[in-house]
């Protein structure tokens, strides 16, 4: 009986681990995924901002180098 009772044990806790083996690459991988997913939203954040930062420089020159001819 003694023998029995430790092969399931051990194919107990051979699944056990196998299991958490198999859960902790899942967490894993979505964990990546969502960090890939977050990164690229705010680069397009970023690169959204970026360009309407330079358009609101570019306006600003423009209406500086207008104000000064029209004052000349």
């Amino acid at each position: 009986m003694g023998y029995v009772l430790r092969v399931r044990l051990a194919s107990f806790f051979t699944g056990a681990a196998s299991a958490s083996f198999a859960g902790l690459y899942i967490l894993h991988r979505d964990y990546k995924i969502a960090q890939e997913s977050f990164t690229q939203q705010m680069k397009g954040v970023h690169d959204s901002l970026d360009q309407r930062i330079s358009s609101l420089e570019n306006l600003k020159h423009t209406e500086a180098t207008t104000h000064v001819e029209a004052s000349e």
